[in-house]
């Protein structure tokens, strides 16, 4: 099933449009014998190159929001580790409080980079709040408790470290690869395998007519399927596309809390 539902991610309702349509102009063409040899380094230079191009720089867009979310992840474990194992005697409902921080701010980041981006205004005035609730904690349970100035500076560097990879990855989710290119490949996508009814009905001469549609289909099916893997790297937070960056909070939560009842 998991195999099924990839293939219909990248092949789907534009690709059945497409190839109805280039199917049609190859017939037309054969039908008024309106054959051309047309050179498919058109195809390579207008489709294949803009196309590789944006999945290339979408792919290293999803790679450095990845980076950006393993070190807050693992930012925000120093400080839990630092509320529960650097005091002397650390209160138990203070590690609670600085547990409910994280939970909170998790939550509020997978809110935020699942939403359309024209909630982020909204969205990030909640994640800036955990951020000077963690601030907090640090000035109040951590110092006022005995954690000393030097341990409490190189914590709030945990928290300022942390800070810029979520502006990091904010910029990732608000801007996107070149608009301008991923719209001039998704025009070719979609001309070029009607334009190119008669090379398909030139190529046909030395075929049967049972394979006569074959190259139009093919085409077509490759570019769309190209274009669509594209779109779901575009943006790795939808939850839509296979490859999309998970933000599992429940999960690493569990975690947090299950080293800690080991510890205790």
């Amino acid at each position: 099933m998991n195999q099924l539902r990839r293939f219909f991610l990248i092949v789907n309702y534009q690709t059945l449009i497409i190839s109805g349509l280039a199917v049609a102009s190859t017939a037309l063409c054969i039908n008024y014998d309106f054959k051309a040899e047309f050179p498919l380094t058109l195809v390579a230079t207008a489709i294949i190159f803009p196309i590789v191009f944006s999945i290339g720089g979408a792919y290293k867009r999803r790679e450095a929001a990845l980076r950006e979310y393993a070190a807050i992840k693992g930012y925000l474990r120093s400080i839990y580790f630092v509320a529960r194992d650097w005091l002397a005697q650390p209160k138990p409902q203070n590690v609670t409080k600085m547990n409910n921080i994280i939970r909170d701010l998790f939550l509020n980041m997978r809110s935020m980079f699942t939403s359309p981006v024209n909630e982020l205004v909204k969205n990030e005035e909640k994640i800036y709040d955990n951020f000077s609730d963690i601030s907090l904690y640090i000035k109040h349970e951590l110092r006022d408790e005995g954690l000393s100035a030097g341990e409490c500076s190189r914590t709030n560097q945990y928290l300022q470290k942390m800070m810029v990879s979520f502006e990091s990855i904010k910029h990732i989710y608000q801007y996107r690869t070149p608009k301008t290119l991923r719209a001039f490949s998704s025009l070719f996508i979609k001309i070029m395998p009607i334009i190119y009814g008669p090379y398909f009905a030139f190529q046909a001469e030395n075929m049967s007519w049972s394979l006569q549609y074959v190259i139009p289909v093919l085409l077509t099916m490759i570019l769309v399927s190209l274009d669509n893997i594209q779109k779901h790297l575009e943006n790795p937070f939808d939850q839509v596309g296979e490859d999309d960056i998970q933000f599992n909070v429940e999960k690493f939560m569990d975690r947090l809390n299950h080293k800690s009842e080991d510890d205790d």
